[in-house]
């Protein structure tokens, strides 16, 4: 793909990027046996998916697409999204208030440029946006190198995805899996190394 994004047709690439994003999102979601109430945390520098160095091309129109394709998979499962925002918001999150009742929630409002687009977008999405400075995420997609890890549950495990690329951009992805404790004499469930039980 061209490295700047005025090189190819703007509507093919937006068609191409949702469409690995909603990949992405599939293949996470088996991989993690995501289901309804899980939070999945999301970074995304839309500078790297048209081929730019993070922080430095930030595209509004790239971070709808993206977002319309793991919401289209997302949403109907009842997986919510977890947005989070660039280093100058020091990587706050944005997600739906019915995900995180009770929640401490933050006042500020995400911009292309103080934010991220793709945080922008999920925050003029979203019925209800707040803003959180920290969450326990069950899985994560980190979309171009933007260090999601902060927010995921312990013990994160890496995911490798068919889909390893959005546009330009390198795409990893982990879940989530309970602690073994106890040390040598203890027992451990097998189920649980796979992830969290379903009750």
């Amino acid at each position: 793909m061209a490295g700047i994004i005025h090189e190819v047709e703007r509507t093919d690439l937006l068609e191409q990027v949702r469409q690995e994003a909603a990949d992405a999102a599939r293949q996470l979601a088996e991989a993690a046996r995501l289901r309804r109430g899980h939070i999945v945390v999301v970074g995304c520098s839309t500078s790297e998916v048209v081929g730019h160095q993070v922080g430095s091309w930030s595209t509004p129109q790239i971070a709808q697409a993206i977002f319309d394709g793991l919401n289209s998979v997302f949403a109907p499962m009842g997986v919510y999204i977890a947005a989070q925002c660039c280093e100058h918001l020091n990587r706050a999150l944005i997600v739906e208030h019915e995900a995180v009742p009770g929640a401490e929630i933050v006042n500020v409002l995400p911009q292309p440029k103080a934010g991220s687009s793709f945080a922008t977008a999920a925050y003029q999405n979203f019925r209800h946006p707040v803003a959180l400075e920290e969450i326990r995420a069950d899985a994560g997609l980190d979309i171009g190198g933007t260090l999601i890890g902060m927010h995921l549950k312990k013990v994160a495990v890496p995911v490798r995805l068919p889909q390893n690329h959005i546009g330009s951009a390198i795409l990893l992805a982990a879940r989530v899996r309970p602690k073994f404790i106890g040390g040598e004499r203890a027992i451990y469930d097998e189920h649980l190394k796979d992830g969290y039980p379903e009750f």
